[in-house]
């Protein structure tokens, strides 16, 4: 049974949302990846227009789960505002200008199936 000061993933994948919406992030993505990886098992990818709305935007989401009960392990990122990552533990959320968003291309590195059992010659 979770803590009653530890909000459950949904409640805080809620508030990471409304905190992106709120600020006005746009292409907002989740992807679940239990399972591919021990590290986190949801991921939010939004975008920033500027330097200065990337980190406005993950201020607001640092600012939003404090606010709920759940202080951030790790913000990095947040000097250059190109790509800030805030790491909620069980929910990683990142958010980058769309170049860098481009260039890196989460949603694809991320959304890889298990791969195919190899055939035997």
């Amino acid at each position: 049974m979770p803590d009653k000061a530890s909000p459950s993933i949904n409640d805080l994948k809620q508030r990471v949302l409304t905190a992106l919406e709120d600020m006005k992030a746009v292409d907002i993505i989740e992807l679940d990846v239990k399972g591919k990886t021990s590290v986190t098992d949801l991921l939010v990818i939004a975008s920033g227009t500027s330097s200065r709305h990337v980190k406005s935007i993950a201020s607001n989401v640092v600012v939003e789960v404090k606010k709920q009960g759940k202080p951030p392990l790790g913000v990095e990122g947040e000097a250059q505002g190109e790509w800030v990552l805030v790491d909620l533990g069980d929910i990683v959320v990142h958010v980058m200008q769309p170049q860098v968003r481009q260039f890196y291309d989460l949603e694809k590195l991320w959304s890889f199936d298990e791969p195919a059992e190899a055939v035997a010659e």
